[in-house]
C-alpha cells in the first residue's frame, strides 16, 4: 500500500507539472528530448525503447523465457522488472540495440546482475538504469562486469558497476557519444583491480560518478572524455590516469574531488605524457585521511610527481574542449560529494554491498580498502555477495509496463495496451513518464 500511495502521490505531481506544460511550455524538438529528465552529457539524446514493446523480466533465472538474458536479447524493446533479487549468470550477456532497460521497475531492493559480464559492444541507443552489474571471481578473466567497444548513443544512469575482473567497466575502440553519470564503480578484483579503462573514444561524459578502492584507473582515459564532478576514494596506485600514449587526447576535468583512503599514497592523478591535453578547473584533493572533508584545489604540478619517471605532465589548455548537446550542470567539488553519497550507484533503495561502500566513503579516509589483484578470493575478501530483497510486483493488467494503480490516476485504460506510448506535451511516452516518476526525488 505504502508504494501505491507514493506512486498515487507521483501521478498528482506529474500531472501538475504536464498541465502546466500544456498552458504554455513548448515541446521539445525530437531531436533535443533528453532521454530521461536529468539525462546529461554526449549520451543524453539516445531514445533507447521509447515506443517499442514492453518485455516483462518476470525470473530471476539466467536464461528463458521472462529472464533478463532473454529480454536484452532483441533489440528495441523497453524492458521493466516484475521481480527484484539477484540473477546469477552463468555466461556474458550480449545486449542488442534501441532498448531502454529500466532497473528502477524492480520491486525490493532492486536487480543484481551477478557472475558474468555484460556487454553493449557493437550496439547503438541505449537507455540503461538502476542496475547493478558485479562481475564477480567467477566472470571471465580478462572481462569488465560492464563493457562496450564499437558502441555508440549510450547512457548509463544511477548503476552500480563493481567486481570487475580486469576493470568494473570499460568504454573502448570507436565508441562515441556515451554518458556514464551518478554510477559507482568499486572494488575490481584478481587480476588487476582497475576501475575502467576508456580507450580510443570520442565525446564521452563522465559525470557525478563515485570510483572507489580500485588500484588504479579511476579511470584510464584515452580519447575526448569529460570528467565531472565526480568522487575518487581510496584509490592504490593512481586514481585519475591519462592515456600517455603517443596519440593527442582531450581531457576536461572539472569540479572532481580527489580523497585519500586507507589504501591510497598521494597520486590521485598521474600517468600522463605531453599528447594529453587537459583542462583542468574547481578540483579537490583531501590528503589527510582525517574523517572530515576539508580539500584544498588542487594544483596543475600535482598532474605528475618526480618520482613518475616514465611520464610528464600532461598539456594544459585554457578553456574546456566539450561541449555536449545537453551540458552537465557543473557542481562545486564538495556539492558533488553531497550528491553522491545521497545518489550514486543503484540508490534507489541500496543493497548491503553499496551500503558498506558508501559508508566507507563517508569515513573520510578511516575505512576501506583495494581488493588484492593477486589473489583470486575476488569479493569474498570483501565479504561476498550477500542477499539482495526482492518484493511484489504492482499489478499490470495489460501489461503495458504500467501499473493498474498509476494508469487509473492518470485516466488511462488498464486493459488497453497502447496507451503507454501516448505523448505528453514534451515528448515522452506515458511509461517514459511513469519511469521517471519512480525516481523523481533523485537527480
Amino acid at each position: 500500500m505504502r508504494r501505491a500511495a507514493l506512486l498515487a502521490a507521483v501521478a498528482s505531481f506529474l500531472l501538475a507539472a504536464l498541465a502546466v506544460n500544456a498552458a504554455g511550455s513548448p515541446a521539445l524538438p525530437a531531436a533535443s528530448l533528453p532521454a530521461f529528465p536529468g539525462a546529461e552529457g554526449f549520451g543524453a539524446l539516445a531514445t533507447g525503447g521509447r515506443g517499442t514493446a514492453v518485455y516483462h523480466v518476470t525470473t530471476l533465472a539466467d536464461s528463458g523465457p521472462g529472464s533478463f538474458r532473454d529480454a536484452v536479447s532483441q533489440p528495441n524493446r523497453t524492458v521493466v522488472f516484475d521481480v527484484g533479487g539477484i540473477i546469477h549468470l552463468a555466461s556474458s550477456v550480449e545486449v542488442r540495440s534501441n532498448l531502454t532497460i529500466a532497473g528502477q521497475t524492480a520491486p525490493g531492493e532492486g536487480i543484481c546482475l551477478y557472475g558474468g559480464g555484460v556487454s553493449l559492444g557493437g550496439q547503438s541507443n541505449i537507455i540503461v538504469r538502476y542496475l547493478r552489474f558485479r562481475g564477480g571471481i567467477a566472470s571471465d578473466r580478462g572481462k569488465k562486469s560492464l563493457g562496450m567497444d564499437h558502441a555508440g548513443s549510450i547512457i548509463v544512469d544511477h548503476c552500480s558497476v563493481e567486481w570487475g575482473r580486469w576493470d568494473d567497466l570499460g568504454l573502448t575502440v570507436n565508441s562515441h557519444d556515451i554518458t556514464i553519470q551518478y554510477c559507482l564503480m568499486a572494488e575490481g578484483i584478481h587480476p588487476q583491480s582497475f576501475g575502467a579503462l576508456i580507450d580510443t573514444v570520442s565525446r564521452v561524459t563522465l559525470s557525478h560518478n563515485l570510483w572507489m578502492s580500485n588500484e588504479s584507473r579511476n579511470p584510464k582515459v584515452k580519447g575526448t572524455v569529460q570528467y565531472i564532478n565526480n568522487v575518487v576514494y581510496n584509490w592504490g596506485e593512481t586514481g585519475l590516469c591519462g592515456g600517455h600514449s603517443g596519440a593527442d587526447h582531450d581531457l576536461d576535468v572539472i569540479g572532481n574531488y580527489f580523497i585519500e583512503g586507507p589504501s591510497s599514497n598521494d597520486r590521485f592523478a598521474g600517468q600522463f605524457y605531453a599528447t594529453d591535453h587537459v583542462y583542468q578547473a574547481g578540483n579537490f584533493a583531501d590528503l589527510d585521511a582525517d574523517g572530515k572533508l576539508n580539500g584544498r584545489p588542487v594544483t596543475d604540478a600535482e598532474f605528475h610527481r618526480a618520482d613518475e619517471a616514465t611520464y610528464t605532465l600532461p598539456t594544459f589548455v585554457p578553456a574546456a574542449a566539450m561541449h555536449p548537446p545537453i551540458p552537465v550542470t557543473v557542481d562545486a567539488a564538495p556539492a558533488a560529494y553531497e550528491k553522491i553519497v545521497v545518489g550514486a550507484g543503484c540508490s534507489l533503495r541500496r543493497d548491503a554491498v553499496d551500503r558498506r561502500l558508501i559508508a566507507e566513503l563517508t569515513s573520510l579516509g578511516t575505512r576501506g580498502r583495494t581488493l588484492s589483484h593477486k589473489d583470486d578470493k575476488g569479493e569474498a575478501l570483501a565479504g561476498g555477495q550477500p542477499e539482495v530483497l526482492g518484493g511484489a510486483a504492482l499489478p499490470d493488467t495489460d501489461r503495458d509496463g504500467l501499473p493498474d494503480v498509476w494508469e487509473a490516476a492518470h485516466h488511462l485504460d488498464a486493459q488497453n495496451p497502447t496507451d503507454a506510448a501516448q505523448r505528453d506535451p514534451a515528448g515522452y511516452t506515458a511509461l517514459e513518464v511513469y519511469f521517471a516518476g519512480l525516481v523523481a526525488a533523485q537527480k
